[in-house]
């Protein structure tokens, strides 16, 4: 995928091609966002033209390190936790150890941590002495969507580089041509938090969202039996915190109908707690949903 390819966050792509022009790389790197808006792909495209022996804007370069890069298996290119699992100190011990070794095809070896804030401290301070007096040719891409984990001087040590959520405008006309979304309510889109993760989660579910969605708009419809009936769909304990979330847009646009849906917002994060706390979840799921039906009626 090249950076023409990956929407949104144009800003952070025109700054980061224009450091590769001017040969202004610095060593490291932290950048910081939502979840699923696009951070290891830009990371991914920016590690290739930091490698790229042409020095070339041509994004169909054929040098033997795009070539490699393509290929996953570039000698110089190393990513760590790809899959967002978490980071054991072993695992960075190994990357200080080897930073040092000098680069195979490339001028440069860049090194992309992925969801960083799933490293413990320990592993923190083990990278830092690397960040505190790196190689001449090594770069550092840290990745994370929560700073507030990561230790202040490891941040004192990496460029920040703040990527924004995805516009509504561009989220939509991607889920529709790319994700191939048929319809998309206004809740749905709103839901999707400014995320092409986030999107691409809920794609599989959408049926679903759609019967929330009709749920909420039925609540002051239909008896507290039909109510409980319908409610069913919420028992998915695998996305019950995407459900709830997801319950409480609906919720909210529908506020200037009646202050009673802005009320029935404190029941769902009643229930979120409850949930995170394992609370039984079928009770959670029925006092829920007698509350909000209470609350309306």
């Amino acid at each position: 995928m090249e950076f023409k390819d990956i929407i949104g966050n144009t800003d952070v792509k025109d700054y980061l091609i224009k450091s590769i022009n001017n040969k202004n790389i610095l060593h490291s790197y932290l950048f910081l966002g939502t979840e699923g808006i696009g951070k290891l792909l830009v990371a991914k495209e920016f590690a290739k033209k930091i490698l790229c022996l042409n020095n070339t804007e041509d994004e169909t370069c054929t040098c033997k390190s795009c070539t490699c890069f393509n290929g996953k298996n570039h000698p110089d290119y190393y990513i760590i936790n790809e899959e967002g699992e978490s980071i054991k100190i072993d695992t960075i011990r190994n990357i200080t150890e080897k930073a040092f070794e000098k680069p195979i095809l490339s001028d440069k070896k860049v090194y992309i941590i992925n969801d960083f804030e799933k490293m413990t401290k320990e592993a923190q301070n083990c990278l830092l002495k690397t960040l505190e007096e790196p190689p001449e040719f090594v770069i550092i891409i840290l990745i994370s969507s929560n700073e507030n984990i990561i230790l202040n001087t490891i941040k004192s040590r990496c460029m920040t580089i703040k990527f924004h959520n995805i516009e509504d405008k561009e989220l939509l006309e991607y889920a529709k041509n790319i994700l191939e979304y048929e319809h998309i309510s206004e809740n749905l889109l709103k839901s999707f938090d400014g995320s092409i993760g986030k999107a691409i989660k809920l794609k599989d579910n959408k049926d679903n969202y759609d019967k929330i969605e009709n749920l909420i708009s039925n609540l002051t419809k239909k008896d507290l039996v039909d109510v409980m009936l319908d409610g069913r769909i919420l028992y998915d304990k695998e996305n019950i915190q995407d459900i709830l979330d997801y319950i409480i847009v609906c919720l909210y646009s529908k506020k200037n109908e009646n202050n009673s849906y802005i009320n029935c917002i404190k029941f769902v994060n009643e229930c979120s707690s409850r949930l995170k706390s394992n609370s039984n979840f079928d009770m959670s799921i029925d006092n829920l949903l007698f509350k909000m039906w209470e609350e309306l009626n």
